[in-house]
């Protein structure tokens, strides 16, 4: 007897330090999410959830074992009621259980759920219970006709995903940016132009006025007289270029 009080002990023991490490795993958790919204990432939430996840996980395992007495079977019976300020439950409880009192009882050493909650549940193993194999057959069914076409629906996305990925890198790059740059560079500032003079062409009429006398005429003119002579309308309009110190007709 005393054997088992003690392993029932050393279980409770381990149990406790396992929901205190939770309870701390929630409590980081909870407040990073309310300080630190703006700034925490989904790795971060992820790790958290993790902890949390390790701290459920090991709880089950203790409870699971073999040397773990079925806590079922035992019964949990306040010794004490009161509608008295207890510091000592404020303490044990972190400020959130003051009283021990009728009010509260019911609520921490209730061993079954809620009665609504209850109900509900007795509701649907009832529906449950009342199921016929053929309908229980037909839903199954219909849930797997469901999954599979959700199951196609992803599998074909991901085939045009991967086609169109993989055509995207076959694809051979057409045009060079270098080649780009040089090119707006000389249309838009003139880099790397050359200026050059060129004569005239041979398809060039020139008039006759500067083209080259022929051996029984007067002296030929060179191709740089032909082309600033090019650069020059003839003018049919005779000028009479006057003195500076001529009077002005309509000065007094």
């Amino acid at each position: 007897m005393q054997r088992e009080e003690k392993h029932f002990e050393m279980t409770l023991d381990a149990v406790l330090q396992r929901l205190n490490d939770l309870k701390l795993a929630v409590l980081a958790m909870i407040q990073k999410l309310e300080m630190e919204y703006e700034t925490i990432n989904w790795p971060t939430f992820l790790d958290n959830f993790a902890i949390i996840s390790s701290h459920l996980t090991g709880l089950t395992k203790i409870l699971a074992k073999e040397q773990c007495p079925p806590l079922r079977n035992r019964t949990v019976l306040p010794l004490l009621v009161s509608m008295d300020r207890d510091e000592t439950l404020i303490n044990i409880t972190e400020g959130r259980v003051p009283v021990f009192s009728h009010d509260i009882v019911p609520d921490y050493l209730r061993t079954r759920p809620d009665p609504l909650t209850e109900q509900k549940m007795q509701a649907n193993e009832q529906k449950a219970a009342n199921l016929t194999n053929d309908a229980a057959m037909k839903q199954v069914t219909q849930y797997n006709k469901v999954v599979s076409h959700v199951l196609d629906m992803v599998s074909k996305a991901r085939e045009e995903w991967e086609i169109e990925s993989s055509s995207r890198t076959g694809i051979q790059q057409t045009s060079s940016m270098a080649d780009t740059q040089l090119l707006v560079a000389a249309v838009g500032m003139g880099k790397g132009l050359k200026m050059t003079n060129y004569g005239p062409g041979p398809g060039m009429m020139v008039p006759p006025s500067i083209r080259a006398s022929s051996p029984m005429g007067g002296p030929a003119m060179s191709p740089g007289n032909v082309q600033q002579q090019l650069g020059k309308a003839p003018s049919a309009v005779k000028t009479n270029i006057k003195a500076a110190n001529q009077v002005h007709p309509f000065s007094r």
